[in-house]
């Protein structure tokens, strides 16, 4: 007898899942029931879906599996965050990082394995780029986080940042349905003010999610205004400079009437003078915008060092004095390795830097 091949069950719509219920024979509302489980309360296997019967149980084993993340390792930070080593189905790991503050907590998620973008800064960028992370894989990122928030804040969580592995507008789709999946209600109900998604600024994509009217919140990578500069922080400005980006986020604006949020980091002898803080001002009254001064966190002992607190405030004072909202974020979870622009499987890094 010939052995059925094994879909991925969640790879499958509710409507595709209607079907094919009616196609052996079964009641279509069955398909609900069972996309409820997959989604609104995530179980990892069919033996628990309780208001189903076993023949229907058994029956969809035979025809599907269930590819759920495994949290290999989890690290708590003294301060509390927590980072998450994910195994995929594949064996391969990405992380993801839970941040409690007294206000919120955020999940940070990643969506790719590895990066194509090779940011001169970022951890994740000594990774080559294997894949893209499913809607799934996305989603049960989330889960576990939700999960950890309650299980060890006693609190629920309430904001999602795509600032993870990965360049979320690289794998568009996946994270599109992904976060259609997490505001759904019979997903997780989030409301898409919660989310952000984070890009170094792909000009046609940003184009895209305007046309596609998305409702969740938009921030750039920018990290400097000056193309010279930021080609040499970030390779894909060479592609894509200031100019296309900012007719990009002019595009956004006139679509959304949303403003975005510049991700910006102060490195010592790179951007830390004057010129490069009135050039940010200027850069940040094309739109509506705010900016988050971001603490570096070192990945090794090259070149780039943290800016003095003296850069610092010059930059708020003059983005201040051009009307510009200007929040000084304190990394978290740096002990753990869990911080901003530090995230990358660890074994994987030293393997290629060896």
């Amino acid at each position: 007898m010939e052995e059925i091949q094994k879909r991925d069950i969640r790879k499958l719509s509710l409507e595709e899942l209607e079907e094919f219920f009616l196609s052996v024979g079964d009641k279509k509302f069955r398909a609900k029931q069972v996309y409820e489980w997959l989604w609104n309360k995530s179980l990892k296997n069919f033996d628990e879906m309780t208001n189903i019967s076993l023949a229907t149980r058994e029956m969809l084993k035979k025809h599907f599996e269930i590819n759920h993340i495994l949290v290999d390792l989890m690290q708590h930070s003294q301060d509390g965050t927590i980072k998450n080593a994910v195994k995929l189905y594949d064996n391969k790991i990405v992380e993801s990082v839970l941040i409690p503050t007294s206000k919120r907590i955020t999940a940070c998620v990643s969506s790719q394995v590895g990066c194509s973008l090779d940011c001169n800064f970022c951890a994740t960028a000594r990774l080559k780029r294997m894949r893209n992370l499913n809607p799934d894989e996305i989603y049960d990122q989330v889960v576990a986080i939700k999960d950890e928030a309650e299980t060890y804040f006693q609190r629920p969580l309430t904001n999602i940042v795509f600032m993870g592995m990965g360049e979320p507008l690289l794998n568009y789709n996946n994270v599109l349905s992904a976060i259609e999946k997490i505001t759904a209600p019979e997903g997780l109900g989030m409301a898409p003010r919660r989310i952000t998604l984070s890009t170094v600024g792909i000009p046609k994509m940003i184009k895209k999610l305007a046309d596609d009217e998305v409702r969740f919140n938009l921030a750039i990578s920018l990290h400097s205004a000056i193309n010279e500069t930021r080609s040499r922080l970030m390779p894909i400005n060479d592609s894509s400079p200031l100019e296309d980006l900012a007719e990009a986020l002019k595009y956004w604006y006139q679509k959304t009437k949303r403003k975005v949020t510049y991700e910006y980091v102060i490195w010592e002898g790179i951007n830390d003078d004057e010129r490069h803080a009135r050039a940010l001002a200027k850069f940040c009254k094309i739109i509506p915008s705010k900016v988050n001064i971001i603490q570096y966190n070192p990945i090794d002992e090259g070149e780039f060092r943290q800016a003095k607190q003296e850069a610092v405030d010059l930059y708020v004072r003059i983005l201040e004095q051009n009307g510009i909202v200007a929040k000084v974020r304190k990394s978290r979870g740096q002990d753990i390795d869990a911080a901003c622009g530090q995230l990358a499987n660890k074994n994987e890094v030293a393997d290629l830097i060896q």
